[in-house]
C-alpha cells in the first residue's frame, strides 16, 4: 500500500520556514498527509540553506544518514531543494554524492514542485529541475501553515546587494516584487482566519518595488479590520527610510519593533562588506528612528572575523554596540561561501581570534539586553500568547517589542494577554497573566 504521508525538514531562516508551508501545501494538495517521524514518511523533502556552512553541513549530513532508510523502503521518495541546490553545479555534485536522492530542485522551482513530483511518480525515474533564471512570481501556489498564531507574508524574493559575504543574490535571484493588491488580499485573508501576527519577508522589504512604496503597503496592510501586529524584516539600513519610521509611528498594528543589521562598526570593513553605508550614517538612523518612535526596540545581526579584521575594527564594532543599545543581537562568526568575493579575500582572521572576539561581543549585548529585560518588572505588557511549555508549565509569547515572556495563567494561543512582569532571570522574562484581551 502506498505510504501517502511527507516529511518535511527546513534549515534557515523564516522564509525557508515560510518556503516550507508552501511545499506542505502542494504534498496536502495531492492527498498527503504529515508523519511526524522521517522513519514513518513515505515522501521526504529537505529545504536547505547555503547561507552558512555549518547549515550546509548539517544538511548533508542529515541527508546521508538516509540511505539507509532507502535501502529498506525502496518505495521512499527524497526530495532535496533550496538554496543550496541552487548553487552552481551543487545539484550535480549532490547527485553524485547521494545517488539514492529522487528529487533535486532549485529555489525557482519550488512553485511548480508539484509537476517534478508527478512526474517522477509517473516516470518512476529522478528529477534534476535547477532553473538558472528566476521565473515570474507564482501567485496562489497553496500553503500549509504551522505557525498559528503568526503568519508569514512573502513581499517580494530575491537581492540587488551582493554584499562580498553573501551567496543569496545567486541563488535567489534579482529582486522581484510582489503586486500590492495580491500581499493586501493574502494578509486580509489571514486576518479573517484568525491569524494575530503577520510579518512580511523580503531579502530587504525596503527595496519593495511593487506600485506602491512599502511604506504605504504598510499603511495598507494596517488599515484592514481586526487586532493584528504587523512585522516586517528583513531591512537593510542604506534603504531604511524617513516614510517608513513615520508609518511605524502613526499605524498601532505595525510593531514598535525595527531589525535594522549592522553587521559591523568599522568603516573599513563595511566598506570590504560592500554594505554602502557608514558607521556615522547607521547611528543617523538610529537616532532619526528613536526619535520618531522614542520606544522602538531595536534589533541587530553582527558579523565578527570579517577577512583582515583587526583588534581595531573589532573594538568599533562593540563600541557601536554600546552607543545603539539594541535589545538584542544575533551574533555570529564569519563563514566563508564559495562563490563570493570575500571567499577569495586574504588575511583570514584565525578562529581562535574570531571565537574570542564573539565571545566578548555576547557578553557586551547580553549585559545591554538584561538591562533593558530588567526595566519590564513591575510593568504590565501585552503579550500575543504562542503556546504552552508543559515542561515549564507556562504559556509563553511575545510582547509587540519581541521580547519573549513566560507566564502563569489561563489563555489559549492566538488571545493577546495583559501579563504583569514579576522577574527578569538574565534576558528572559517571566510573569503572570492579569487579562486576556481577545
Amino acid at each position: 500500500m502506498e505510504n501517502k504521508t511527507y516529511h518535511i525538514v527546513t534549515y534557515g531562516c523564516q522564509m525557508n520556514v515560510h518556503e516550507s508551508e508552501k511545499l506542505a501545501g502542494i504534498m496536502r494538495e495531492l492527498g498527503y498527509e504529515s508523519a511526524e517521524r522521517e522513519e514513518d514518511a513515505g515522501v521526504i523533502v529537505f529545504n536547505t540553506c547555503c547561507i552558512r556552512e555549518n547549515a550546509e553541513d548539517r544538511a548533508k549530513g542529515n541527508i546521508g544518514a538516509l540511505k539507509k532508510l532507502k535501502q529498506k523502503n525502496k518505495d521512499l521518495i527524497i526530495a532535496v531543494g533550496g538554496c543550496m541546490t541552487q548553487q552552481a553545479g551543487a545539484a550535480e555534485r549532490l547527485k553524485r554524492t547521494f545517488p539514492f536522492v529522487d528529487i533535486v530542485f532549485g529555489t525557482h522551482n519550488l512553485d511548480n514542485f508539484r509537476e517534478l513530483f508527478i512526474r517522477k511518480l509517473q516516470t518512476k525515474k529522478s528529477v534534476i529541475a535547477v532553473e538558472e533564471r528566476e521565473g515570474a512570481i507564482a501567485e496562489g501556489t497553496p500553503k500549509f501553515r504551522t505557525s498559528y498564531p503568526n503568519a508569514w507574508v512573502n513581499i517580494m524574493y530575491g537581492c540587488n546587494n551582493f554584499r562580498t559575504y553573501c551567496i543569496v543574490p545567486y541563488v535567489r535571484g534579482r529582486e522581484r516584487s510582489r503586486r500590492a493588491e495580491d500581499i493586501v488580499k493574502e494578509c486580509e485573508e489571514l486576518v479573517a482566519q484568525g491569524y494575530k501576527e503577520i510579518t512580511l519577508l523580503g531579502q530587504n522589504v525596503n527595496s519593495y518595488g511593487g506600485d506602491i512604496t512599502f511604506a504605504e503597503l504598510l499603511r495598507k496592510i494596517a488599515a484592514i479590520e481586526g487586532k493584528f501586529r504587523l512585522r516586517f524584516m528583513t531591512n537593510h539600513p542604506k534603504d531604511f527610510s524617513e516614510e517608513v519610521a513615520y508609518a511605524v509611528r502613526d499605524c498601532d498594528k505595525i510593531c514598535r519593533c525595527i531589525h535594522l543589521p549592522v553587521q559591523s562598526g568599522s568603516d573599513r570593513i563595511l566598506k570590504l562588506m560592500n554594505r554602502r553605508y557608514t558607521r556615522a550614517a547607521y547611528l543617523e538612523k538610529l537616532e532619526f528612528l528613536r526619535k520618531i518612535v522614542p520606544d522602538c526596540a531595536v534589533t541587530s545581526d553582527i558579523m565578527v572575523g570579517f577577512p583582515s579584521e583587526t583588534e581595531e575594527d573589532f573594538l568599533d564594532t562593540c563600541e557601536l554596540v554600546e552607543a545603539a543599545r539594541f535589545h538584542g543581537a544575533f551574533t555570529f562568526v564569519y563563514s566563508p561561501r564559495r562563490g563570493t568575493k570575500a571567499a577569495a579575500m586574504p588575511d583570514r582572521v584565525p578562529e581562535e581570534v574570531a571565537k574570542e572576539r564573539i565571545m566578548r561581543l555576547i557578553e557586551l549585548q547580553n549585559g545591554i539586553s538584561r538591562k533593558i529585560a530588567e526595566n519590564y518588572v513591575g510593568k504590565t505588557a501585552e503579550v500575543l500568547c504562542d503556546g504552552y511549555d508543559a515542561d515549564k508549565k507556562m504559556h509563553f509569547g511575545r510582547d509587540e517589542f519581541g521580547k519573549t515572556i513566560s507566564f502563569a495563567g489561563d489563555c489559549a494561543a492566538g488571545e493577546f494577554v495583559a501579563v504583569k512582569i514579576e522577574n527578569a532571570g538574565g534576558v528572559s522574562l517571566t510573569g503572570k497573566a492579569e487579562k486576556r484581551g481577545g
